[in-house]
């Protein structure tokens, strides 16, 4: 009894399932970053919808909450809560995490409204943001005792951040906040010296994502010397971390353009000066005067043809805006026509400025054009501009330069300056015909057409020739068009020489062949200039011919010519006709109805 009572205890030792408590139970592991930045860029947010993500969040989280088996009651709402009991598998941190980022993505969705978050909106955003700050802390304290020691690491990083933000969007505790970042940067440099290689590349472009909201809490405790422009420039970078950050920077830019626009009461154009009565519409004008110095300053030529593009967009809508602005005005005013004058003289100076505008980004569009032609890049992987598609941005000049015209002309009084503006816009619209005749020769040339390439060659030149005269003499100082006018009159000449001598060396090529093709005709019939591969077997001679030459293999005949063949004679029997046969008619039977009667023809 004793020895078998000792069995049976160590048998009860030994078995697994006798003290589960005791195991070590495995670590949860997320790679929260990369989860996150995937999550981010599929639904939503690689374009900015904050709403798209949100609503994929909340979408997830259904899914997470029924696959748990871990609802809230069908019809009265029973909260349960996610204690470190509860997790017992890693999609239980999964909910944890979606539900802050669903938080977070409610918050950033409200601070991107059009005009901004109202007072009671803005209580909702930070309301929405303290929640993502309690989801995110729960997050950290259960993967420090669920999880590995990486993923607590991350989870450490994105509570910072959300704090971070929570007391970024509350303009309070700079230094707290700045604490909070420099953690979160902290944790991702570490993090970004280990792993694979795309788990590196994510965690540097979030600490990049964070240097500017850290640059501008050292900006507010006043221990960095950062300029205002500085900080746009900061504002240039992309990520959804910075998202936050380029909200504060451009309500403070617009408070800023708020109080300055306060000393604007007049709008200056060609001589004339407009009363701004309407605070939106001289925030709107201020703003875009504030980016046409940066396309115009002296620092225009080192931007990047792309950023200038994008700049150019943000005037055209700053100066949307303030003719909307202009017309509601227009539509609420009484009857006071001193009024009305002024509004309808500020809409006409505003739309004449955004046609400046539109010129010029269609001129830069013009120089990238040209700068892709064949022969002026060398990077063989890029698009190569057709001349097709420069015409078609010469029609645009064109257009928007009569649109312009015709604008500044619709007035009864014109003083000096709208008169000399008016002659610009002819000259211009002048140089930008020689240009669109340039690009439509070189179409035909390229398409092989000499006569109509060599004509509208000369036609541009002629053009381009105007267009100079006229300028020498209105004495213009725009030294620049000058240049390319006389660049443009001298290629033309250049090209057209070329297209008189290709068609002239094409047309004497036509005679040869032509001469060739005549004197190989055989009367005797057609004959093969060049026999097939089966023809000359005994000959080493290869039947397919140049790769660069658009030619059929000649390997044989297809399909195969007739030939003669043997067949059977064909007999004709010649002997019939003279050929005399003996009489048989005594050996055929007589008729019997000749020689009877009646009777015998009726009964037979």
């Amino acid at each position: 009894m004793g020895k078998e009572s000792i069995q049976v205890s160590a048998m009860e030792i030994d078995d697994p399932k006798s003290n589960t408590s005791d195991q070590i139970l495995p670590k949860f592991s997320i790679n929260v970053l990369q989860l996150l930045k995937s999550a981010q860029m599929q639904h939503g947010l690689r374009h900015g919808d904050y709403t798209r993500y949100r609503r994929y969040c909340t979408a997830r989280l259904r899914r997470l909450y029924k696959s748990l088996k871990f609802t809230h009651g069908r019809g009265k709402y029973a909260k349960r809560t996610i204690t470190e009991s509860t997790v017992s598998e890693v999609r239980y941190l999964h909910l944890i995490l979606y539900s802050a980022e669903r938080a977070w993505s409610h918050a950033m969705e409200k601070r991107q409204l059009p005009n901004g978050p109202n007072a009671s909106q803005r209580i909702y955003l930070i309301g929405r943001l303290r929640k993502a700050v309690k989801w995110a802390t729960l997050f950290s304290q259960l993967c420090a005792l669920k999880a590995d020691s990486r993923t607590s690491l991350e989870a450490e990083a994105y509570e910072s951040y959300m704090k971070g933000s929570l007391l970024f969007e509350q303009d309070q505790n700079w230094d707290v906040a700045l604490m909070h970042f420099k953690s979160a940067r902290a944790v991702y440099e570490e993090l970004g010296k280990y792993g694979d290689l795309d788990n590196q590349v994510l965690c540097r472009e979030r600490v990049e994502e964070l240097e500017p909201s850290i640059r501008y809490c050292l900006h507010k405790i006043g221990q960095s010397n950062l300029q205002a422009s500085e900080l746009l420039n900061i504002g240039d970078m992309e990520g959804p971390a910075l998202d936050l950050f380029k909200a504060k920077l451009e309500a403070v830019m617009a408070e800023a353009r708020s109080q300055q626009a306060a000393s604007m009461t007049e709008f200056h154009w060609l001589g004339h000066r407009f009363p701004i009565s309407n605070a939106k519409t001289r925030v709107a004008i201020l703003k875009a005067q504030e980016l046409e110095k940066d396309i115009h300053g002296p620092s225009a030529d080192s931007i990047p043809a792309d950023k200038r593009l994008v700049i150019f967009d943000k005037i055209f809508s700053a100066y949307h805006d303030a003719r909307g602005y202009i017309r509601a005005d227009l539509a609420t005013t009484g009857s006071a026509e001193s009024v009305k004058d002024d509004l309808n003289g500020l809409d006409k100076a505003v739309s004449a400025v955004l046609g400046e505008r539109t010129i010029e980004r269609n001129l830069l569009l013009v120089k990238v054009a040209k700068s892709k032609l064949p022969k002026r890049h060398d990077d063989k992987n890029e698009k190569v501009t057709k001349p097709e598609e420069l015409v078609r941005l010469y029609d645009l000049l064109l257009q928007n330069t009569s649109d312009l015209s015709d604008l500044v002309s619709s007035g009864r009084d014109k003083n000096v300056e709208e008169i000399s503006f008016a002659e610009d816009c002819s000259n211009k619209s002048l140089a930008f015909r020689a240009e669109r005749c340039f690009f439509v020769a070189k179409s035909y040339s390229v398409a092989g057409m000499r006569a109509e390439a060599y004509a509208l060659y000369s036609r541009a030149r002629s053009l381009a020739d105007d267009a100079l005269k006229k300028l020498q003499r209105l004495n213009s100082d725009n030294k620049i068009m000058v240049k390319e006018l006389e660049d443009l009159f001298n290629e033309c000449r250049s090209n057209s020489c070329i297209e008189h001598a290709m068609g002239i060396m094409e047309e004497k090529r036509t005679q040869e062949n032509l001469s060739e093709r005549v004197s190989n005709i055989s009367l005797a019939g057609a004959e093969l200039l060049e026999k097939f591969l089966l023809e000359k077997l005994d000959v080493y001679e290869s039947a397919v011919g140049d790769s660069n030459v658009k030619r059929a293999p000649r390997i044989t005949g297809f399909p195969p010519a007739f030939q003669a063949i043997s067949r059977n004679p064909i007999v004709l029997d010649l002997a019939y006709n003279t050929i005399e046969f003996p009489s048989i008619e005594n050996r055929m039977k007589k008729d019997r109805k000749a020689k009877g009667g009646f009777m015998s023809r009726i009964f037979g």
